[in-house]
């Protein structure tokens, strides 16, 4: 019986001296894990104390601080950042919904600056000022010339609400300028660029960002659509790229019957957070398509991840962005912030949206550029997927993971649209200019001939004269239409010579080029060959021109539609052209389509 109890003793003490040993080694550990950053905080300390100590020369320790904190953020994702003092009010700004100003978008062409749209309700409509007209004094500022450039006009007609700024205009028609004593007020920033009713039941959403004020905006646009009669929706996402995740899980909400996940979050310093639907939604039945594409990232993502999950819609598009992390803003003791990375983002079937970022952020922000030269734009095929990617939806359907939201049906990009001209063209600005320049001289002529949006897209023509001026005006600014080459037969013989030189006897390329020339060349069957060769390479290439021109016409007629009616005019006016919207309208129209994937 003792010696039964001193084994039991002995055992218990054993035990005892085993978890003292453990907890010994973690409550170390912990007290590492705590003192290292500590250390490290005291390491950063003590060199700036040594900089602004010891240091040959006197040293503004701020730039220094900012750049340390800068570079530093860098190392850990691609998402994580430092914004300064001056700069916190201007980031804010498209996410807010609102700033303080005198409400007029503008351009600035020939170094003058043009107003292209006056914000309904704000201080300078009230007053009467007009697009067309040309900003040419702000106070006593001078804003023409060498001081119009866009940060000049930002910094001195933006200021707090109430003040006064004295906005000196020059209109066409009137010799004096016109001079406007205007008060600065909250000036809105609209998230929704358009809506519209493709047909009778059918409607059309764009959404820009997911802002402060989008779902007022958003539930308006639903409401007006409704009335016109929409039993569907196509949600326009494309370049969508984020904002506000409350407001993402809001619009998820409006679509999605109450209780169904919409997103959840998780990190090291943060519990799993879930995010489910409720039973306010006002679209929770038809049939919904949502467009995405490379530009659409974080809370479209969002959007996107939960409709697919739950077989509310269908996504057509290409593949996300793939941003899935969460930052949260924290404030310094300067004003500036820090938005540092706390959590990711994960869709309700478990796929996070973030895209690998191990490579480093080069790497990272050219994954875009990847997915071109991989085919991924063009052939979905072209990306490999792991098994280990695979998930399932509500109705158990497979869906990938890895990084961004994968389309239920792909769109590829149309390379056609962009030919040398048109790239040209855009790089120069050439279209802006040429609408700009036109509005100068005809603004007043085509708002008489073209009473209303309608009656413009209806009747307004790009047609052969209209597009001799404009390919007259972009020559002018350095850009010429090029024509088709009709002799192509030397061009495909150096191509020839360069393939066939590997298989041939000939040591050089001087003498096969001397032996293509003078012997095959004037050989029949081989100028027969050769003229063939051109002659379809000459027809793909006038394809490619030609229906790039198509587009070149349209984006002329809606960016005049835009500088005429409005912002929101431009994507009504252009959607004949977009083949990606096309694509949508054919997907929601095809009833089958949905009912074969148990699309609800």
């Amino acid at each position: 019986m003792n010696f039964k109890l001193k084994i039991r003793q002995n055992t218990g003490f054993q035990l005892f001296i085993a978890l003292f040993f453990i907890f010994s080694q973690l409550y170390a550990a912990a007290q590492q894990r705590q003192e290292k950053p500590i250390l490290q905080q005291q390491k950063m300390q003590n060199v700036l104390q040594l900089i602004d100590f010891a240091y040959v020369d006197v040293t503004d320790l701020e730039p220094l601080v900012e750049k340390a904190t800068v570079e530093m953020l860098k190392q850990l994702d691609p998402h994580s950042v430092y914004i300064s003092k001056k700069d916190v009010e201007r980031a804010n700004e498209p996410l807010v919904g609102n700033f303080d100003g005198i409400g007029v978008s503008f351009q600035i062409f020939n170094d003058t600056v043009t107003i292209i749209d006056v914000i309904a309700g704000g201080p300078s409509e009230k007053l009467g000022i007009l697009p067309g007209d040309k900003i040419v004094r702000i106070d006593s500022l001078n804003a023409t010339g060498d001081s119009a450039t866009t940060n000049f006009i930002f910094s001195h007609l933006r200021g707090k609400k109430g003040t006064h700024v004295m906005v000196y205009i020059k209109r066409d028609g009137i010799k004096d300028a016109l001079v406007y004593d205007i008060i600065r007020d909250k000036i809105p920033i609209y998230s929704v660029d358009t809506y519209f009713m493709e047909d009778s039941e059918t409607g059309y959403l764009r959404l820009d960002r997911f802002a402060r004020n989008s779902m007022d905006e958003i539930r308006k646009a639903l409401e007006e659509l409704k009335v016109q009669g929409m039993k569907n929706l196509i949600l326009d996402l494309r370049g969508n790229s984020g904002g506000f995740m409350d407001v993402a899980v809001d619009l998820a909400d409006e679509f999605l019957s109450a209780g169904k996940m919409v997103v959840y979050m998780q990190g090291k310093a943060m519990q799993k957070e879930e995010f489910k639907s409720t039973a306010k939604g006002s679209f929770e039945s038809g049939r919904l398509v949502v467009m995405i594409d490379e530009g659409s990232a974080s809370a479209s993502e969002i959007v996107s991840g939960a409709i697919q999950d739950h077989d509310r819609g269908l996504i057509v598009g290409r593949r996300s962005f793939g941003k899935g992390l969460v930052q949260r803003p924290f404030d310094l003791v300067d004003k500036s912030q820090i938005r540092l990375t706390t959590a990711r983002y994960y869709t309700p079937s478990g796929r996070s949206i973030q895209k690998p970022y191990a490579d480093g952020l080069g790497a990272y922000y050219s994954d875009i550029m990847r997915r071109y030269e991989h085919g991924e734009m063009v052939h979905p095929d072209s990306m490999k997927i792991a098994d280990s990617m695979k998930y399932y939806t509500s109705g158990k359907r497979v869906v990938y993971g890895g990084g961004g939201i994968m389309p239920d049906l792909f769109i590829p990009v149309d390379t056609q649209l962009m030919s040398d001209y048109y790239v040209d063209l855009r790089r120069k600005g050439v279209i802006n200019k040429f609408v700009m320049d036109k509005m100068n001289d005809e603004r007043k002529k085509l708002l008489r001939k073209y009473l209303s949006f309608n009656d413009f897209q209806r009747e307004f023509k790009t047609d052969e004269i209209f597009m001799d001026e404009f390919y007259a005006f972009a020559e002018k600014e350095g850009v010429v239409h090029k024509n088709f080459k009709k002799d192509k037969g030397i061009f495909y013989v150096r191509e020839m010579m360069n393939e066939m030189l590997k298989d041939t006897m000939f040591d050089t390329v001087q003498t096969y080029r001397e032996y293509v020339l003078n012997i095959l060349w004037s050989n029949e069957k081989m100028q027969e060959f050769l003229q063939e060769k051109a002659a379809k390479e000459d027809s793909l290439q006038q394809e490619s021109v030609v229906h790039s021109d198509r587009y070149l016409q349209a984006q002329l007629k809606a960016t005049l539609a835009r500088n005429l009616y409005g912002i929101r005019y431009y994507y009504e006016s252009i959607k004949d052209i977009d083949e990606g919207y096309k694509i949508a309208v054919r997907t929601i129209r095809n009833e089958e389509l949905f009912n074969n994937n148990g699309i609800r």
